[in-house]
């Protein structure tokens, strides 16, 4: 990349994380994936309870398989084989874990996380349980508006998302949300995290580079 438009990037970047800082979560910027693990391996604590939430960018980054080499208690949702009622009480375990790893679909310059989550475990551990969450972003998630970055999503991630997971729906012939009432639909709790109470529990590391939908 051009060095000043990396420069410019990075401004962007740094924007967003002292809007972050301001909301109280932490935000730190790495420039590749081999300092987000050494920024993960920081974080993480051996011996915690950690869970994951459903990412393409935890794959892209090596994360999944780091925690998976660590000395933690993984409630992994990975496994092959599971059931949906295991599945559903590996998902609600994760309110009780000391750590949540997990991405965003979009965030925004003046400090906001937004997802959209069909089952709603996902943005419910965000929201309250775990003591510590852990989100990964790529720079290409960044929106300097709600509205950019609610139609990101719209556009981007759910019908991705949806083709990814075999869905049948609308937005997998169109690549686009339809505001469907398929009983498919992956896009049913639209949330945004703004100011935080519990300061520093929410910690956020954005990542130089392209990652996920």
């Amino acid at each position: 990349m051009d060095k000043n438009l990396k420069w410019v990037n990075e401004q962007k970047i740094i924007r967003t994380i002292e809007a972050l800082e301001k909301n109280n979560m932490n935000g730190y910027l790495v420039e590749n994936e081999e300092e987000l693990i050494d920024k993960i391996k920081e974080i993480v604590s051996e011996g915690s309870m950690v869970a994951c939430g459903g990412s393409i960018s935890l794959f892209e980054t090596g994360v999944i398989d780091l925690i998976h080499q660590s000395d933690v208690l993984l409630h992994d949702r990975y496994q092959e084989g599971l059931e949906r009622e295991q599945m559903q009480e590996i998902f609600r375990k994760a309110f009780t874990s000391d750590l949540f790893i997990t991405s965003t679909n979009a965030l925004t310059t003046n400090g906001c996380l937004y997802n959209v989550d069909g089952n709603g475990n996902r943005v419910a551990a965000m929201i309250y349980g775990p003591k510590e969450v852990i989100v990964i972003a790529g720079k290409n998630k960044i929106f300097d508006s709600e509205e950019e970055a609610i139609n990101h999503i719209k556009s981007i991630s759910a019908p991705a998302n949806a083709v990814r997971l075999n869905k049948k729906t609308p937005c997998t012939k169109t690549g686009t949300c339809m505001n469907c009432l398929s009983a498919d639909r992956i896009c049913s709790s639209y949330v945004k995290l703004g100011y935080q109470g519990n300061i520093n529990r929410i910690k956020i590391v954005i990542v130089d580079q392209d990652l996920g939908y």
